[in-house]
This record gives structure tokens, C-alpha cells and sequence, in this order.
């Protein structure tokens, strides 16, 4: 059996039919849910590919690309992510395309806040290069992939770059989609914990949405 026949085996095993309905609602998911929890989704995806001893990226990366792009349930996309996090994979700058992918076709919070990972991740491997793609990103058309450039430094704490933050955020700060306000907001918020005073004064120096400064002053 192959890891992805595998993976879909026991996501299926472990699904809770009375879950899935209030999870596609919460979600607002037009693809159906088995009724597994995220956090169970990892657990088991976690544990197959250790019991099945796989580790090469060559195996991998066909897997996560099979589950999400034929995806019949969310669940088999919140696999992909899983592996795509997974130390082979942490830091892989020919996967960059992919993540970008996760962002335009996945188009949602869920699948473009779990993608922001895998690029802090790149941005510690590859700074220079991480960078540049960010930039790209950060003035896309699609809504999604500049919410992906936004808070793609989260959870980097002292090793947040402020500069290229601020770039992100500058072609955004006019941006009435919520999700991009959300998320200017949300990498302030996060950056305020190591630089307080550089937030504050980057807030009070630009004009920000009410509810991105808002998000950005939260803890301060």
C-alpha cells in the first residue's frame, strides 16, 4: 500500500460522521470533512509515516501533492500539510511553488496560515531568497498570497526580519479584504512581543485600517 492509500485508510478509520457537517460549516468548505480533528489528523499522520519508516523527500513530496491536489475531504489536505512539515521537508526552497499552490488553490485561512509555517521556515534556510519571493508575493492579485507574504515571519520571534516586514505590509496597508487586515494586524501583534517599540512607532508613522491597529496594539 502506498503512503497516500495509507493516509486515506486511516483517516477514514479515525473519521466521526457526526463532526464533519458542523466542521464544513465552521470552515464554510465547499470540499466535505470525514469528521477527524485537526490535531488527530496530525497525531495519525505523524504515526504512519513513522511506523512505515519513510523519510526520503522522493516519496514525500509525490505524497503530499497526491493529497492535496486529489483531495475528496479536507482531512487529506491537512495530511499534505503535515508532511510538508516534517524535518526532510523544513526549509526546502524547490517546494516554494508548492507552497504557493497550497495558497491560490486551497484559498482559505486554515490551509494559508499552516503554508505561513512551512515559509518561516524557508526564511531561516534561505533568507536571502525566501525574501525575494516574499516581495513577490506580497503584491500579488490574489488576496490569499499576500495574506501568505504577510505572516510568513509568525513565530520567529528575535529572527523576524523588520525591514522586509514593513515591505509586506506597505503595497497592503489600503487593502479592504478583511483577511489582509487581519493579517498586517496579526504580524504586528506577533513582531510587538520582541520589538514593542518598533510597532509602535511603525503604527503611529503609517496609516493603518481600525482593525489592523488594532490587532497590532493588542499587548502593548
Amino acid at each position: 500500500m502506498s503512503l497516500s492509500a495509507a493516509v486515506r485508510s486511516t483517516l477514514r478509520a479515525a473519521a466521526d460522521a457526526s463532526l464533519a457537517p458542523g466542521q464544513q460549516a465552521y470552515m464554510k468548505s465547499a470540499m466535505p470533512f470525514l469528521g477527524v480533528r485537526v490535531p488527530e489528523v496530525r497525531r495519525l499522520v505523524r504515526a504512519l509515516v513513522r511506523d512505515l519508516g519513510v523519510s526520503s523527500p522522493d516519496e514525500l513530496v509525490p505524497t503530499a501533492r497526491e493529497l492535496w491536489d486529489d483531495a475528496t475531504h479536507r482531512e487529506e489536505r491537512y495530511a499534505a500539510a503535515v508532511l510538508l512539515g516534517l524535518r526532510p521537508l523544513r526549509g526546502d526552497l524547490s517546494l516554494v511553488p508548492f507552497h504557493e499552490h497550497v495558497a491560490r488553490t486551497g484559498a482559505w485561512w486554515d490551509h494559508v496560515d499552516e503554508a505561513a509555517h512551512r515559509v518561516a521556515d524557508l526564511h531561516d534556510a534561505h533568507p536571502a531568497e525566501t525574501a525575494a519571493v516574499v516581495r513577490r508575493w506580497s503584491t500579488d492579485d490574489f488576496l490569499w498570497v499576500r495574506r501568505l507574504a504577510i505572516i510568513s515571519q509568525l513565530g520567529r520571534r528575535d529572527r523576524v526580519d523588520l525591514d522586509l516586514l514593513a515591505e509586506v505590509i506597505e503595497p497592503n496597508l489600503a487593502d479592504p479584504e478583511f483577511f489582509v487586515r487581519k493579517a498586517v494586524g496579526w504580524s504586528l501583534r506577533e513582531a510587538a512581543r520582541v520589538h514593542p517599540d518598533w510597532v509602535r512607532s511603525y503604527v503611529a508613522g503609517h496609516e493603518l485600517s481600525p482593525l489592523s491597529r488594532r490587532e497590532a496594539l493588542k499587548h502593548l
